[in-house]
C-alpha cells in the first residue's frame, strides 16, 4: 500500500515503514538502544532524504524507548539517579548538536557528514564491543579467572562524587555528564538515541552492571530524543508526521517483544549480537559511500 509523505515528498509502502519500525523497536527492547543508528540508515536506503530521516527517525526512537523503559521500570532495572545525570548532559549536547546540524545543512554538507559519522562511529563501537564480548566469554569459561568486583580507574579519581545505589557506584558526576553531552550531540546530528555509544560507555567506562544499563539507557534516550525532535521541528520543519506515525506503530510493538527476549539471553550474548548488528550497518553505509552510484547526479527538492 503506497502512501505519499508530504514533508519528505516521496511515496513509500506503508507496511514497509511499519516493519522497519517493528525491527528497530525489537532492537530497542533487546539491547537498550533507541534504534536510531538502524532506522536512520534504513530510511536512507528506501529513499527518504537524510535531513528528514534524521529528524523523523528521532520520533520513532522516542516511541520505542518509552515502550522499552516502561517494561524495565516494572522489572526495577532502571537507575533513575544515573539517568538524571545523563539526561542533563544529553539536553545540553542536543541543543549544541542542532545548532551544528543547521550550520551544516545551510552549507549543503549535511548528507555527507551524517553518513561519514555513521561509518566512523559504528565501526569503532562495533569492533570494541565485539572484542570485549569475546574476551568476556573466554574468561567465563576459564575457572582460574577471578573477576574483581570493584575495579578502579581514572573515572573514580574525579571530584564531586555521587552515590548511585541502583548501580552500586560511587563516582564523580562528570563522566556520566560528559557521556550524556556526547550522546546528545549525536542524537541531533545523526538522528540516533545514542544507545550504541552510551551502553558501551556505561558498561566499560562507568562500570555499571548490565542488568541496569539497558533500562537506564532507554530512560535517558527517551527525553533527549524527544527534545531533539522538537528542536528539529521548530528549526527546519524536517519532521514528517505521517512517516513518524507509521514507524511508531511498529516500534511500540517491537520494543515489548524485544524486552521479553532480552530477559532470556545472557549479557555476553546480547553484546555480541549488538556488535555484529552495528558492524553490519556500518559495512552497508561504507559501501554506499565508496562505490560509484548508478546516477552520478541527482536533483532533489530542498528542505525549506
Amino acid at each position: 500500500m503506497q502512501i505519499y509523505l508530504p514533508i519528505a515528498e516521496v511515496s513509500v509502502n506503508a507496511f514497509t515503514l511499519i516493519g522497519l519500525g517493528g525491527l528497530v523497536g525489537l532492537m530497542s527492547g533487546l539491547f537498550g538502544v533507541g534504534g536510531g543508528f538502524l532506522i536512520t540508515p534504513l530510511l536512507f536506503f528506501i529513499g527518504i532524504p537524510p535531513p528528514i530521516a534524521v529528524a523523523t527517525g528521532a520520533n520513532q526512537v522516542v516511541a520505542s524507548s518509552v515502550s522499552g523503559v516502561l517494561a524495565h521500570v516494572k522489572r526495577k532495572s532502571v537507575d533513575f539517579r544515573m539517568g538524571g545525570v545523563l539526561l542533563v548532559g544529553g539536553l545540553i549536547g542536543s541543543f549544541l548538536g542542532v545548532i551544528v546540524f543547521n550550520i551544516l545543512q545551510s552549507l549543503g554538507q549535511i548528507d555527507l557528514v551524517v553518513q561519514l559519522c555513521y561509518v566512523v562511529f559504528l565501526g569503532l563501537i562495533g569492533l570494541m564491543m565485539l572484542q570485549e564480548s569475546i574476551r568476556t566469554m573466554r574468561r567465563s569459561k576459564n575457572p582460574t579467572y577471578r573477576k574483581r568486583l570493584h575495579q578502579h580507574n581514572w573515572v573514580h579519581k574525579w571530584p564531586l562524587k555521587m552515590k548511585f545505589r541502583a548501580s552500586g557506584l560511587y563516582i564523580s558526576i562528570f563522566p556520566p555528564l560528559l557521556v550524556g553531552v556526547a550522546v546528545g550531540v549525536l542524537a541531533a546530528i545523526m538522528g540516533v538515541g545514542g544507545g550504541f555509544i552510551m551502553v558501551p560507555a556505561m558498561i566499560y567506562l562507568l562500570g555499571m552492571p548490565t542488568k541496569v544499563v539497558v533500562g537506564t539507557s532507554l530512560f535517558q534516550i527517551t527525553f533527549v530524543t524527544a527534545f531533539t525532535t522538537l528542536m528539529h521541528a521548530v528549526s527546519y520543519n524536517t519532521v514528517d508526521v505521517m512517516l513518524a506515525v507509521l514507524l511508531i506503530i511498529g516500534g511500540v510493538v517491537g520494543a515489548q517483544i524485544g524486552t521479553q527476549l532480552g530477559a532470556k539471553l545472557r549479557a555476553e550474548q546480547l553484546r555480541i549480537l549488538l556488535a555484529l548488528l552495528v558492524l553490519l550497518v556500518c559495512g552497508k553505509l561504507a559501501l554506499d559511500l565508496f562505490l560509484t552510484p548508478d546516477d552520478l547526479y541527482e536533483i532533489t527538492a530542498g528542505v525549506k
